[in-house]
């Protein structure tokens, strides 16, 4: 008895100890159950080791599934059993013998419903615009179906799962079709979805934009281009690589600190874009078929048409930026409504002319960020033109001129509406979204939006009319049109320099987006009407309307 009382106490003692360390120590014990748990996953019934995929335990396919402001699973990290190198390769470069394949198709922008792509099939949920069930296919541990590696961040057109919690990833399918039936593994995380079976993908087409779709591992692919007239001036640098591969070519240019990598059979181009090579005249991408002698799975181009890809090596010929030499009198306005992109446009115009823009007010996070000329009072003269979203005669009189930018209002309201509960690249909390803030924002803001753009064509001295939309489809012409407006020399290569990184620091990333549209019946045609005003208003003027997606349906 004495003994079994004793034991008892030290048995006591012993979880006590335990308690205390783990309640010291909270992350080692959240560590040891996430061990447990992946070691459960990666047990015999999972096919132990065959595979180098991550797999997403029940706990974590749980949290990634759910949680629709993130990647989901996607987000993870999934590498193929073969090689764990970089791939590369556009989505049209596909193997003409292999059957079952559909051609890679791009549009749609980044919604956060990634994760709803990869729960697995639904009979509710085939296809919700963003994901799209394509069938179920045969894997093969030796020759995967899909072969690539780092899917969230190379924005793969597919994604597959299998076995009810693997996830793999590529641009194609290299595999044949299977029966339905044969995808019968519900997913660990969503039982009531399927996600494969033994050997078996469900998989899926995700519809990306199309420059997210385009990236490969540390480069973008920009896409197929004729020979240019004079290569050796184009293209400056260039060697023979022996068993050719993107990744080589690549790998070359960076270290040459070159934008552009250019593959042309066995031969390797690195360069800036330039007037004689400016990517501007895009060609057909099967021009460009050419299996790399280096992969099977990646076309390096020919002597006629070249494959391009743009580095990670920044282009510093449109980084510089300074004060005006002189002041000036002449003051110009950079007009927009709050959300229409004016932090963007100034980014734009900086690169472009080399010189600082100002600001009608101050904000130290735009400072700090680089926008030198926020500091300066607006009369300064020191910059090249100043943002304001002013609209009251009085103000608008005090420019000489005026860039006016316009976007259309759907989109600048979400923008405005995002920036002022969540910061520049921030966004609005679903809380703001459902509550009465939103409302209440819509009736006040959007006739501003009107108003705004009808004040400046009534007040302005010199109106030039850039509308958000047309500098995203064309910026390199509508920039140029910018800069000379601004009675700078165009510098051609200096926007091209641009269009390589136009961007800059506060790109909102659409990855949290909406699943569901926040404007009721009532807010449409008050807007509606609204957009209807506005075109008459710039019609009148003798110029071109809004565009054609902002006109309601």
């Amino acid at each position: 008895m004495y003994n079994s009382e004793l034991v008892n106490v030290n048995m006591a003692k012993t979880l006590l100890k335990i308690q205390r360390y783990f309640r010291r120590k909270p992350v080692r014990f959240f560590s040891l159950i996430l061990l447990y748990l992946t070691a459960g996953s990666l047990g015999p019934g999972a096919r132990g080791g065959s595979r180098d995929a991550v797999v997403a335990s029940e706990m974590g396919s749980r949290t990634s599934m759910s949680d629709t402001r993130g990647l989901g699973i996607m987000s993870r990290v999934f590498k193929e059993t073969r090689r764990s190198g970089r791939r590369y390769g556009p989505p049209w470069m596909k193997k003409a013998r292999q059957e079952g394949r559909e051609t890679v198709r791009r549009g749609g922008d980044y919604t956060n419903n990634w994760n709803r792509a990869l729960k697995g099939r639904s009979a509710k949920d085939v296809d919700d615009g963003r994901a799209k069930y394509i069938g179920c296919y045969i894997d093969d541990t030796q020759k995967r179906a899909l072969r690539g590696d780092n899917c969230a961040e190379r924005g793969y057109m597919y994604a597959g799962l299998e076995f009810g919690a693997e996830c793999y990833c590529g641009h194609k399918i290299q595999a044949p079709n299977a029966s339905d039936s044969e995808c019968n593994m519900e997913c660990k995380g969503e039982k009531s979805n399927l996600c494969g079976g033994a050997n078996r993908l469900s998989i899926y087409r995700l519809e990306l934009s199309q420059e997210s779709a385009r990236r490969y591992g540390s480069a973008i692919f920009k896409g197929c281009f004729h020979r240019p007239d004079n290569v050796t001036l184009a293209l400056p640098f260039s060697a023979v690589i022996q068993n050719m591969s993107v990744e080589k070519c690549v790998d070359m240019c960076t270290e040459k600190e070159k934008t552009l990598a250019v593959l042309a059979g066995d031969r390797c181009y690195c360069a800036f874009p330039t007037s004689r090579f400016s990517l501007h005249e895009l060609e057909d991408e099967g021009m460009c078929v050419h299996r790399c002698h280096g992969e099977e799975f990646e076309s390096c181009g020919n002597n006629e048409y070249f494959v391009v890809y743009q580095t990670q090596v920044q282009d510093n010929r449109c980084m510089d930026r300074h004060f005006l030499p002189t002041r000036t009198k002449q003051l110009v306005a950079l007009a927009s409504f709050p959300g229409a992109g004016n932090t963007w446009a100034r980014h734009l115009i900086e690169l472009a002319t080399g010189f600082y823009t100002g600001s009608y007010y101050f904000d130290g996070s735009l400072y700090n960020k680089g926008f030198k000329g926020e500091r300066d009072h607006w009369r300064s003269g020191r910059t090249i033109c100043i943002k304001t979203h002013e609209s009251g005669r009085k103000e608008i009189e005090s420019f000489d001129s005026s860039i006016l930018m316009i976007r259309n209002p759907y989109k600048a309201l979400m923008a405005e509406f995002n920036r002022k509960y969540g910061g520049h690249i921030g966004f609005a909390s679903q809380a703001h979204w459902k509550g009465k803030e939103w409302p209440e924002f819509v009736k006040n803001y959007a006739p501003w939006w009107a108003s705004h753009t009808l004040d400046w064509l009534n007040y302005g001295k010199i109106v030039h009319v850039v509308h958000f939309e047309n500098v995203k489809r064309d910026l390199f012409s509508q920039l140029k049109g910018m800069v000379q407006f601004l009675g700078l020399k165009v510098s051609e290569d200096r926007l091209l320099c641009v269009e390589g990184q136009k961007d800059g620091n506060f790109k909102r990333s659409g990855l949290r987006k909406l699943e569901y549209d926040p404007y009721t019946p009532e807010m449409r045609a008050n807007i509606n009407e609204l957009i209807r005003t506005v075109d008459a208003a710039l019609r009148k003027r003798n110029m071109s309307g809004v565009p054609e997606e902002y006109m309601p349906r």
